[in-house]
């Protein structure tokens, strides 16, 4: 195999390694009883403010039952709430609470700074092509 794809593999899975550990903690920081699985879903649902939990599911790949134990468990620590679908009234959309915005916010904003302290010596056309090359990867179909 190529030397690239081996050095790429081995640096792709020690940033996952480090990135599900970040996620452990700030999954705690946000509330001491959350997943680190479930960050991911606070992260999303701030950034679309409200989808149903069909469309959650589809969009990080995981089944219907695992969405809706993962929502359960968020709407338990009061940090996502359901609201009706005006598009369809059976069907329900799940959005943040203020108290789980708040939280998600804080935590974000503080990991955000961390990446601008870890990144101060890049110059911002090498960040703006990390980001450009990790949504690229990112949105990538699997073959």
């Amino acid at each position: 195999m190529d030397q690239e794809f081996l050095a790429l593999e081995r640096e792709l899975a020690l940033f996952l390694r480090r990135a599900r550990a970040s996620s452990g903690d700030m999954a705690r920081e946000v509330h001491p009883d959350l997943e680190p699985a479930a960050y991911g879903l606070l992260v999303r649902l701030d950034e679309v403010d409200r989808q149903r939990a069909t469309e959650l599911a589809a969009w990080f790949g995981v089944g219907k039952a695992t969405m809706s134990r993962q929502l359960r468990a968020l709407e338990d620590l009061g940090l996502v709430a359901r609201e009706p679908d005006p598009a369809d009234g059976r069907a329900s959309l799940i959005l943040l609470t203020e108290e789980g915005r708040a939280r998600f916010r804080r935590v974000r904003d503080a990991r955000r700074a961390r990446y601008v302290r870890k990144l101060s010596n890049w110059d911002r056309a090498e960040v703006a092509e990390l980001a450009r090359l990790l949504h690229q990867l990112n949105t990538q179909p699997e073959s």
